[in-house]
């Protein structure tokens, strides 16, 4: 991801998702595989798996499938809570974990971040609002990803990404979570000096994942 930026391009984190609590079933046939290679031929930097079950229709199995069909940096995206999902994380083959900072208190996200680096894993730490952000800042974790969704209402706006960026320290990196969809989204960001983003519903939805991905970030 640091080299796509560097390079002066953006660096798309891409979703495997097969379903999600605000829209619903979003790709039937669902094939993690092909979904994972089309993703790293259309320029992805890395992938993000959903394995939950109960929300997102989500499996171990699917990062597995993805892993295995391309060389890019997986994510595993989940509700971690504990100790054992970090280990589950790095069996299956993941090589970041997401933690949400609504979930965890500030004990529960040094001791999974912690272990997660102990085990050679990246984190992804999401926050939503202001005081997410500040114990983000506090932890030291280098990635922080703002998501634009109120996991509240499950409205998106690309304003609270802008919002918070003001309180990112400087050598950390900033990933937009959420409501990208259009080129001048992308711009918007961009614009501002935000050169990650995660996208997953806007390119479930298309017949090619990476075209989709490649017509919006690269043409």
């Amino acid at each position: 991801m640091l080299a796509k930026i560097a390079a002066g391009e953006s660096a798309v984190i891409a979703e495997v998702k097969k379903a999600s609590p605000s829209k619903g079933l979003l790709r039937d046939p669902f094939q993690p595989a092909e979904i994972a290679a089309s993703y790293e031929a259309g320029g992805a930097a890395c992938l993000s798996v959903l394995t939950d079950r109960d929300f997102f229709q989500g499996s171990e199995e699917y990062l597995q499938q993805a892993r295995a069909a391309c060389n890019l940096p997986v994510i595993r995206k989940d509700f971690i809570i504990d100790p054992y999902q970090v280990y589950e994380a790095r069996t299956i083959g993941a090589d970041c974990i997401l933690l949400i900072a609504a979930a965890l208190d500030d004990t529960q996200l040094r001791e999974l971040a912690d272990l997660a680096h102990e085990l050679g894993m990246d984190v992804l730490l999401e926050v939503h609002d202001s005081e997410e952000m500040a114990r983000a800042v506090a932890s030291g974790l280098k990635m922080i990803g703002v998501n634009n969704r109120n996991l509240r209402t499950f409205e998106t706006s690309l304003q609270t990404t802008l919002d918070l960026q003001v309180q990112v320290p400087e050598g950390s990196l900033l990933v937009t979570e959420s409501g990208i969809h259009t080129a001048a989204d992308v711009a918007l960001m961009r614009e501002a000096g935000i050169n990650a983003f995660l996208v997953g519903e806007a390119f479930m939805r298309a017949a090619d994942p990476g075209a989709a991905l490649k017509a919006l970030f690269y043409s």
